[in-house]
């Protein structure tokens, strides 16, 4: 298929502006907030009405069973095995094929991401900086993230730490979304990373005062009210 007929392919699915905004923001210029989160893993998460899912084979990723995201995560084979023999702590589900449907990455030293964001995220002693949290579509909206949080949190506490720190980009409104579901607290910065013609970056932090989420949070129910006889 010639580049040619896969814009047309992308037009009629996602429409004009869509894809015009897209190439704008690869090829000429771009603005990702990073909003930083934490959450005191000795806290135990909010109760929550996610799906169950089917049982799991938890496992940690090693360079000798990285092949395990050859079926879902093919592009990221390679990266699986360079974070695991740089010593990074990694986690994932196994379906009952054998094919991990979802994973966290944890370390508890300053994190330069050169594979996505391209910016060294600092950690203070105490903390641990998780990334590349992902499940595949199947299993969104299940409880599978709730329990691989927990699961991190434990291998992560026998480390020594107490906090886990982490990261979301202000449009990815799934992943905001559950970090609000599941009791993260705002750091009050965000991290702002810039990309012109597709080739110089540019980083500032910022600090604010309150919050940056509210447009994400459910609103209050109303309190019911009662009329007298």
């Amino acid at each position: 298929m010639n580049a040619l007929q896969i814009l047309r392919d992308r037009i009629q699915k996602k429409g004009l502006r869509a894809v015009l905004k897209q190439l704008c923001r690869r090829y000429l210029f771009s603005h990702t907030r990073l909003v930083w989160l934490e959450h005191d893993i000795r806290t135990p998460l909010p109760p929550h009405n996610l799906k169950p899912y089917p049982p799991m084979r938890l496992e940690f990723i090693t360079v000798s069973n990285a092949d395990a995201f050859a079926r879902h995560f093919g592009d990221r084979v390679e990266t699986m095995r360079e974070l695991a023999a740089e010593g990074y702590t990694g986690l994932m589900y196994l379906d009952d094929q054998g094919d991990s449907v979802g994973f966290a990455w944890a370390s508890t030293r300053d994190y330069f991401d050169r594979h996505f964001y391209r910016c060294n995220f600092p950690i203070k002693p105490g903390e641990y900086f998780q990334f590349g949290g992902e499940a595949i579509r199947k299993y969104w909206g299940t409880s599978i993230s709730a329990d691989m949080q927990l699961e991190v949190w434990k291998v992560m506490a026998e480390h020594g730490c107490s906090t886990m720190v982490d990261v979301c980009d202000l449009q990815n409104i799934q992943a905001i979304k559950m970090h609000i579901r599941m009791g993260f607290q705002e750091r009050g910065q965000i991290t702002h990373l810039y990309r012109l013609l597709g080739h110089w970056r540019f980083l500032r932090n910022t600090s604010y005062a309150g919050t940056a989420l509210d447009a994400f949070r459910k609103p209050a129910q109303p309190a019911a009210t009662t009329s007298a006889a």
